[in-house]
């Protein structure tokens, strides 16, 4: 079992890393501006795909559709031949290690992946947020198995798009989905999970000028990495950190109830 002084010490690491997000530097509020530019110079093909993407991710929602990863597979990845109730029992360092090296995974994969579609200028912009919109859900989705949730439950891909949306918001919009999380009712805070839609246009929002860059053949090679690089890494820490405090979390409730008299 885990040591309560480390749980502990661990559950004031995640809090004090909430109170940084509800800072936002002013160049990233500026850095959305461009897509004021690129609304009127993207095709209607694009937007219409956008549309898509906001289709595909309300059938995540739902079903989890071409989105769900496989479980098994990950626990054979990172863990060998256990099962998702043996994870739970699993030391919380254990779950941190395996999950610094998916997210490093991920991070690398993404950089490959936007240098690529970089090559190919505006292109290859909407296959970039495609597969970045993909590699996204996978990442929390590998997330939430090594610390322990089932991410074919509806209530876990909602609590997984709750943390794409905080990850891909502003600072205000970080706050709210903070303030509801602090709830004590946690089911009725991911009942009430409203507005999914905008998530999409957060995402494509996100890329800011780095993404203006990226629409310059062979130049967007460099920015399609840095940009996929560091919104991969961004998603997967909040995920990181939001999952690890509900394992910190039920821990702690196990070490209490444990302690308890008979």
């Amino acid at each position: 079992m885990d040591d309560k002084s480390f749980l502990i010490e661990q559950l004031h690491h995640i809090e004090q890393w909430e109170k940084e997000q509800k800072d936002i530097w002013f160049w990233e509020k500026i850095s959305r501006l461009p897509f004021i530019l690129l609304d009127r110079l993207t095709p209607s093909w694009i937007h219409k795909k956008m549309t898509q993407l906001l289709d595909e991710l309300g059938q995540y929602i739902q079903t989890g559709g071409q989105y769900l990863v496989n479980e098994k597979a990950v626990l054979s990845s990172f863990y060998g031949n256990v099962t998702l109730d043996a994870v739970r029992s699993l030391p919380l360092q254990t779950m941190n290690d395996a999950c610094e090296k998916l997210i490093i995974k991920r991070k690398t994969f993404a950089t490959y992946q936007g240098a690529t579609t970089g090559l190919g200028g505006a292109f290859t912009l909407l296959l970039d947020v495609v597969v970045v919109l993909g590699t996204a859900l996978k990442t929390l989705q590998e997330i939430a198995i090594i610390y322990g949730f089932h991410p074919h439950q509806k209530e876990e891909r909602l609590f997984i798009v709750k943390c794409l949306q905080f990850a891909l918001a502003d600072v205000v919009g970080k706050q709210a989905v903070l303030n509801e999380w602090s709830m004590k009712n946690e089911q009725q805070t991911i009942a009430q999970l409203q507005g999914w839609r905008e998530i999409v246009w957060a995402f494509r929002d996100q890329y800011g000028w780095k993404k203006l860059f990226q629409t310059i053949p062979i130049v967007g090679m460099l920015f399609g990495a840095w940009t996929n690089q560091a919104m991969i890494a961004d998603i997967a820490e909040a995920g990181a950190m939001f999952y690890r405090k509900r394992r910190i979390i039920e821990k702690l409730k196990e070490i209490e109830k444990a302690g308890e008299p008979a």
